[in-house]
């Protein structure tokens, strides 16, 4: 039964546009296998960081709209921490309800179990703001649990977390997420390689990647290098833009930091040692 609900859930998110697949040029495509907007499915079984990588479900309570986007265990003291965008905790300008993560999601199945968000924090700086303006601070942390049990206890350790500064370039990024759409299912994990720039001036700054084009379902997925998270997936340019380019909210900056860290004391005092 909950193979059938989620699978309903995920082949009809929100948001779904159909896209070429002409995306990024050929000689842009840096994955291996990549098609046109540079994805490639991740074999299986997931290991790795691929292991911390999941799928966050929420639900508008007011449309019923469900809300498909990636997230990832990062390392914490209290254990419990997930990363995602911020815009995928809301729908129209509401919070979502219901929101849970569900590690190493696989086929329908999530095999480390569903994690039901006990809170949710996002920058008080990406609040009310102008997309431009907010697209630095488009990250959020989720403090998840399940029966008293510290999620990275099922997981194991999750992935640092690596700050850069505006102005940092990273090369080598693997963006990892569940797109939904045309010939995508968004119920199977897949990846793309990319090399990222400096992209605003705003803020901690944005990094973009010409080598990525995320579709649907790829909000919240994590940015990786070096065997940590960079930043999060947070939009892309429209699927009908041939030279097509993803937006990745780098972690820099005291609004992260500061966010990070009242979600890991908040869940600390929740949870027993």
């Amino acid at each position: 039964m909950l193979r059938l609900a989620l699978s309903l859930v995920l082949l009809a998110p929100t948001g779904v546009s159909e896209a070429s697949l002409r995306n990024v040029p050929v000689n842009k495509v840096l994955t291996p296998g990549g098609d046109r907007l540079g994805y490639a499915l991740v074999p299986r079984p997931y290991t790795g960081a691929r292991r911390l990588t999941g799928a966050l479900l929420g639900r508008d309570s007011v449309t019923g709209t469900h809300v498909l986007c990636g997230g990832s265990v990062i390392d914490s003291p209290s254990r419990s921490l997930v990363l995602t965008a911020a815009h995928c905790l809301y729908h129209e300008g509401r919070r979502l309800k219901e929101v849970a993560f569900l590690p190493g999601f696989d086929r329908g199945y999530p095999p480390l179990g569903v994690w039901p968000a006990l809170r949710t924090w996002v920058p008080h700086r990406w609040l009310g703001r102008q997309y431009a303006a907010a697209l630095p601070y488009d990250v959020a942390v989720v403090a998840v649990g399940r029966r008293g049990r510290r999620l990275e206890d099922v997981t194991g350790t999750g992935l640092p977390v690596l700050p850069t500064r505006r102005g940092t370039s990273l090369r080598g990024l693997e963006l990892l997420s569940y797109p939904a759409g045309r010939r995508y299912p968004g119920t199977r994990m897949y990846h793309c390689l990319g090399d990222a720039a400096e992209a605003t001036d705003r803020g901690p700054g944005v990094l973009v990647t010409r080598n990525c084009h995320s579709p649907a379902g790829g909000s919240g997925g994590p940015a990786l290098y070096s065997g940590a998270v960079a930043g999060v997936v947070s939009s892309s340019s429209p699927l009908r833009d041939r030279n097509g380019f993803t937006v990745i909210s780098r972690l820099g900056g005291r609004a992260f930091r500061g966010m990070l860290a009242r979600a890991d004391r908040w869940m600390r005092l929740r949870t027993p040692a």
